[in-house]
């Protein structure tokens, strides 16, 4: 089973009023000091709560009936950030699992939210390992990071915002995308991205070199565990990709290039330097593909990233620029 383009349309109009319609913003060659031109950057690190998650949050929690118990999420950060603000909005408890290489700035947003905040364990699958202890203890209604169809809706929701923002501006034919360049952890985003677009455009999967799930995964044919560190560990670092999205990510991504972290962290400078966007590491690896050179496009080629998460200490990057 698989999310398909009606449902992530349904899913659109449903989780609508509690999402924010983030820019779309096309830039010049020398905007970023980069020879691709022109690039369109989708700012989904303004969404509520810091990142795309919210997305997959509301279309969960809204679309399935939530028990006296609350709801209760594993999370690198972001996504317990989003599932604990989606429930604060609809009067709901939560209760969120990170790991311990969560960053301050992301626990501190998700105890912000009002959500009961638990460490479990080192890495995100011992902290999914404690949160379906709790919801087996309890009954909690669990809200998976990117292994669900619901949350694979919500995230769907970002390719049909892009293609009503480019209908829009259709008297601009330079923001006509060919390419999208989409960071993967588990692979929540571009599992529903791929189920949106089949193959309309070219969708291309970034990786840390610390981190090659999905590199891993389309090597062996299924998703297998896969290395789990780097300068992005708490939001692109899960053992292995999820099981709903390897068939999408097998027919319809084109691509999977992987980054050094050292280009992460220039791209983090550059976004700071150049447009004052403060991006947390696994926000900027997308776009670190085109700052390595780890993806060359061709001459004519229109290339959109996602700029997808916002959840670092500000002070860490601009003390670096």
């Amino acid at each position: 089973m698989e999310p398909l383009p009606e449902a992530i349309a349904a899913t659109a109009r449903l989780i609508q009023p509690h999402v924010r319609c983030t820019p779309l913003l096309t830039l010049a060659a020398d905007d970023l000091g980069l020879t691709t031109a022109p690039l369109t950057l989708k700012l989904e690190l303004l969404q509520h709560a810091g990142s795309f998650k919210a997305r997959g949050a509301f279309a969960n929690l809204l679309s399935r009936t939530v028990p006296a118990a609350g709801v209760a999420a594993a999370s690198g950060g972001n996504h317990g950030a989003a599932v604990a603000y989606a429930a604060q909005r609809l009067g709901l408890a939560a209760t969120v699992y990170v790991p311990s290489v969560t960053a301050p700035a992301k626990l501190a947003r998700i105890r912000s939210y009002g959500a009961s905040l638990v460490i479990g364990g080192e890495r995100y699958a011992d902290a999914l390992d404690a949160c379906e202890t709790f919801v087996a203890r309890t009954g909690a209604l669990s809200v998976h990071a990117y292994d669900s169809l619901e949350t694979l809706r919500g995230t769907g929701t970002l390719g049909a915002e892009i293609d009503d923002q480019l209908r829009q501006r259709a008297v601009e034919p330079a923001v006509r995308l060919d390419t999208l360049l989409v960071a993967v952890g588990g692979g929540g985003l571009i599992g529903g991205l791929a189920a949106w677009y089949r193959g309309r455009i070219r969708l291309v999967g970034v990786e840390p070199e610390t981190a090659p799930t999905l590199v891993y995964a389309r090597a062996a044919g299924q998703p297998v565990e896969a290395p789990a560190g780097g300068i992005a560990a708490d939001s692109l670092a899960p053992r292995q990709v999820g099981q709903l999205m390897f068939p999408l990510a097998q027919q319809f991504v084109t691509d999977v290039v992987l980054v050094p972290d050292d280009a992460i962290r220039e791209t983090q400078l550059r976004l700071w330097d150049h447009l004052r966007l403060v991006a947390e590491p696994g926000g900027a690896a997308a776009l670190a593909a085109l700052v390595s050179g780890r993806y060359r496009p061709s001459r004519d080629e229109r290339v959109g990233v996602i700029i997808c998460g916002a959840n670092t200490d500000p002070g860490s990057v601009v003390r670096s620029s």
